[in-house]
């Protein structure tokens, strides 16, 4: 099970404000993200999606506001913090000559954990790597078996906290469902995830809400259980993109 991150939300943003270059990304942002719910946050490009998950990681310092990922603060703690999180970013890094077991071992190794052939084994089955291509080389897969291998690390991690960047940009139709169907066996052990993303379409289909950032902002926030026009807020969601 994931560790405990106490009670309230595993992500907590408010009021953040973030610059780059001089010039003011996130504007008072402000989210949260419970354990077991998928978070899209959509936005075009230079809206601070990225700003926002390198927030999360410690990698930027904010300006101003509050952000608590699963109890530490990624500006002041940002090694506590990365330990509470597996990212996932759009172009997964791993080796090419490895297969996806080596690569696995290894990656865990540097996070300090050695699950042996039968974790790998049922992490790899969650996620949806087929049992024949384990033992190849990496360097033969397509985006959607690396980004299994690298799901997969993330399901051995065990953290409270999942950032994807992404995660179905270049994904046929069918490794998007095993994607999702993916999302919900993290969501059902308690994962809180945070997903950004330029697809309305993808996000409706796994997100429990989805938050549309502009200007360094939430402009608008939706849950898509409670029913809504999808098409509808495409067209809209791509103008507003546009513009």
């Amino acid at each position: 099970m994931n560790e405990q991150a106490g009670p309230g939300p595993v992500i907590e943003i408010r009021d953040l404000e973030v610059s780059r270059g001089g010039s003011r990304v996130l504007d008072r942002l402000s989210l949260s993200v419970a354990a077991g719910e998928t978070y899209a946050l959509l936005g075009g490009n230079g809206s601070g999606k990225s700003t926002t998950l390198a927030t999360l990681l410690g990698l930027l310092r904010p300006d101003g506001g509050h952000i608590n990922v699963a109890g530490a603060d990624p500006a002041a703690e940002p090694e506590a913090a990365r330990r509470q999180i597996a990212y996932l970013p759009e172009n997964v890094a791993l080796y090419e000559q490895l297969s996806a077991y080596e690569n696995i071992a290894y990656f865990m190794a540097l996070a300090g954990a050695e699950p042996d052939a039968m974790r790998m084994d049922e992490a790899l089955d969650a996620a949806g790597l087929q049992p024949e291509a384990r033992e190849r080389r990496v360097g033969s897969y397509s985006k959607g078996m690396r980004q299994k291998v690298a799901i997969a690390m993330a399901v051995l991690r065990d953290v409270p906290v999942l950032l994807l960047d992404e995660p179905t940009s270049g994904l046929d139709p069918r490794a998007t469902a095993d994607f999702n169907q993916l999302v919900t066996r993290l969501k059902q052990r308690g994962t809180g995830i945070l997903m950004v993303t330029h697809d309305l379409l993808g996000a409706a289909d796994c997100a429990d809400r989805i938050g549309f950032l502009a200007q360094g902002r939430i402009v608008e926030e939706i849950v898509p259980s409670a029913g809504m026009d999808v098409l509808a807020l495409h067209h809209r969601y791509t103008e507003a993109a546009a513009a």
